[in-house]
């Protein structure tokens, strides 16, 4: 199959590739590389909204104060300022653009805000519970229509071709492009391009619960390693407090929004005589609008102290039409599992959600090799440091895939190398699924167990032990197997699992969402974990 050739290609298909995507002169040529459909990434599924200032009686200073006690002392705060400083303009190109948010006439700016855990203003502005699915079939018909844009679904990225791997001297070391599976065809095609843009998303798939889509699998990250990029605070994973506990509920979210507009976490009636208590107050005074580590943490505790699967979150005092107006898809999934959120409580758990490290960027998206770049969840600015504000995410999304789209747009014409096809002539076995599947399945039940919300020092260890012998089983399986996207995925996660516990294990502190009953103090000092991959 012939190389195909892009000025820019962007792996992944949410909001920030989007955004880098639509920023981009319309003479460019450009590929969007998704693994299914274009809508199946993580934006799609965001419920809650995008956190700016928009309303006078909020300020920059105040939304930059909130995310850095969020983030517990590790945030860059240059980083911080430039996002929540460029997220008006951010939300004003959305509008622009059509996205429809809900309307509220009494409002200083028009639109209805909301508050969420972490948050000492209503600055989150919504398309009332499905604002990512809003924003992104918004943008999604755009590009559709842009003719310079060509769209490759049911294509799954296998690796970046760098200077380093066709032995060019190139200092700093430069990509060219990457390997992509044709997974209809089952063939690998060469894609070469003057910039590579990393769009993937998260690592939620590492973990057996999470309220992320299948397409997270840490994609990015694994592959920006595998050609030397640095990767940062990788030990960071949010667990959404608040993901629905039902055995035919797959990985849906109950928006933090719920919290934010008097959403009570009760004991439900497992718990005996304390079933109905209240009980956030006594772990933070804040209540349920505490930042996620501590309401996950409290949650887990609970639930670990009493022997329960699950908690319940109670919203049904406020009133029924309120509910289904502010509410409409949760409202409508509960009640599809038999649970009317108006006049019951929802039973849930936590689950992994997001993650806060990610390859090591700037405020332009620049990766260490030089013509790749990383935007959106698959990227570490500093902005969430060591837990994330709420909603903060697609406003990172948002500021920086502008930001990237605008410094490729300022960087002068290069020619490229001619790359060499993909080679799989020395494959001398068929695949085999089966083998992949389990062992898919014992990694993310081993991180659940033993890198979860709370890792112990011995934990750790034992699934540093374990990731060695299954990255031996995977590398091997991958010089000698037919590249399947469940291979590509596999090899992708145990990678991520690697960094996410090497971290962990870096770490001698309690900080953020990294809690360890081995270090439960925080050190004065508050310090990056950043990985250098061997050279």
């Amino acid at each position: 199959m012939k190389t195909m050739k892009f000025d820019v290609v962007i792996v992944g298909s949410g909001l920030a590739g989007l955004s880098v995507a639509l920023h981009l002169p319309a003479s460019y040529k450009v590929a969007i590389v998704c693994k299914r459909a274009l809508s199946e990434g993580a934006s799609n599924y965001a419920q809650g909204g995008i956190a700016a200032v928009i309303d006078s009686g909020d300020s920059y200073d105040q939304h930059i104060a909130d995310t850095l006690t969020a983030g517990a002392g590790l945030c860059d705060e240059p980083a911080t300022r430039f996002i929540i400083e460029h997220g008006r303009e951010a939300i004003d190109w959305l509008i622009s653009q059509g996205v429809p948010f809900s309307r509220d006439e009494t409002s200083e700016s028009g639109y209805h805000l909301t508050r969420e855990g972490g948050h000492s203003q209503r600055r989150i502005i919504h398309a009332a519970d499905g604002t990512g699915h809003a924003v992104q079939a918004t943008l999604e018909e755009k590009l559709r229509s842009s003719p310079n844009i060509s769209i490759f679904e049911n294509h799954c990225a296998v690796d970046l071709i760098t200077s380093e791997k066709l032995g060019i001297k190139a200092s700093p070391a430069q990509c060219y492009g990457l390997y992509v599976l044709d997974i209809e065809k089952d063939k690998v095609v060469t894609f070469a391009a003057r910039h590579t843009v990393l769009a993937t998303g998260g690592t939620g798939k590492v973990y057996l619960y999470t309220t992320n889509p299948d397409t997270a699998t840490g994609d990015g990250i694994a592959m920006a390693w595998r050609a030397g990029c640095r990767v940062s605070n990788m030990e960071f994973i949010q667990f959404h407090p608040t993901c629905l506990y039902h055995p035919y509920a797959k990985s849906f979210l109950i928006s933090e929004a719920v919290r934010g507009e008097g959403g009570i976490l009760k004991l439900p009636p497992d718990a005996g005589t304390d079933a109905g208590l209240r009980f956030m107050p006594e772990y933070d005074a804040r209540a349920e609008l505490a930042p996620r580590d501590k309401v996950a943490r409290a949650i887990d505790f609970e639930m670990k102290k009493r022997g329960l699967d699950y908690v319940h979150l109670d919203i049904s005092h406020q009133p029924a039409d309120f509910l289904m107006e502010h509410f409409p898809n949760i409202y409508a999934r509960c009640l599809t599992f038999g649970i009317d959120i108006t006049k019951e409580p929802i039973p849930i758990v936590p689950a992994a959600h997001y993650s806060c490290g990610g390859i090591v960027t700037d405020m332009k998206g620049r990766t260490d090799l030089k013509g790749l770049y990383a935007v959106g969840e698959t990227a570490c600015t500093g902005l969430h440091g060591a837990n994330r504000l709420a909603s903060n995410s697609l406003l990172e999304c948002l500021v920086l895939g502008t930001a990237a789209a605008c410094d490729i747009e300022g960087q002068p014409e290069t020619a490229l190398p001619a790359l060499p096809l993909w080679d799989e002539s020395l494959v001398t076995n068929p695949n085999e699924e089966v083998v992949i599947s389990h062992n898919w399945d014992e990694l993310r039940r081993f991180m659940w167990n033993y890198v979860g919300i709370v890792r112990t020092t011995k934990r750790l260890d034992r699934a540093q032990r374990r990731i060695k012998l299954l990255k031996e089983e995977i590398d091997e399986y991958y010089a000698n197997f037919i590249v399947s996207r469940n291979l590509l995925e596999l090899r992708n996660l145990v990678e991520v699992a690697s960094l996410i516990v090497d971290s962990a294990l870096s770490r001698n502190e309690s900080r953020g969402l990294h809690f360890s009953p081995d270090y439960p103090e925080t050190l004065p000092k508050a310090l990056p974990s950043v990985l250098t991959p061997e050279k």
